[in-house]
């Protein structure tokens, strides 16, 4: 592991968007291209949010980023149990996960994170626990390498 961070917050809707800020700056200091970074940053928007809906009674969730030269993984985790883990396990793995109906106002979260990242894992002991997965592409610059500097452009008209 090159870099990383771990994070506890209340199960409130709103510690989403903290960790989503929080992981922003890491993973784009990291190195990596805007892209992916957003890809990232909706994947584990979506599970947080998952962990905040439905991962009573835990009165918390943790996410923990790694990235090293090949890899940026972001698990999301809490100590509530998954509501029907077996069946919940088997839409992050099988072939194609069937979509909700469009009325639904939800169930679109698994997708998302599926289509996003270039792997996906769920386990359900000892904590229930989303793992996403991408690679570091070409587009990304290694953990070394400083970002870019930023010129301003200016045209007088």
């Amino acid at each position: 592991m090159d870099a990383g961070f771990s994070i506890t917050l209340p199960r409130q809707a709103y510690t989403v968007a903290v960790v989503r800020d929080i992981l922003d700056t890491l993973l784009g200091r990291g190195g990596l291209c805007r892209g992916c970074v957003d890809d990232i940053l909706l994947a584990a928007s979506e599970a947080g949010a998952n962990a905040v809906e439905h991962g009573g009674p835990a009165p918390d969730y943790t996410v923990e980023a790694e990235m090293g030269p090949r890899w940026c993984e972001v698990r999301v985790s809490h100590t509530g149990r998954a509501p029907d883990g077996t069946r919940l396990a088997e839409r992050f793995t099988n072939e194609t996960v069937p979509l909700p109906s469009p009325e639904s106002e939800s169930g679109r979260g698994i997708v998302l994170m599926r289509y996003l990242m270039d792997e996906v894992a769920f386990q359900d002991e000892p904590r229930t626990m989303v793992v996403l997965r991408k690679r570091r592409t070409a587009c990304d610059r290694p953990l070394e390498s400083p970002p870019p500097e930023r010129t301003s452009r200016y045209a007088l008209l």
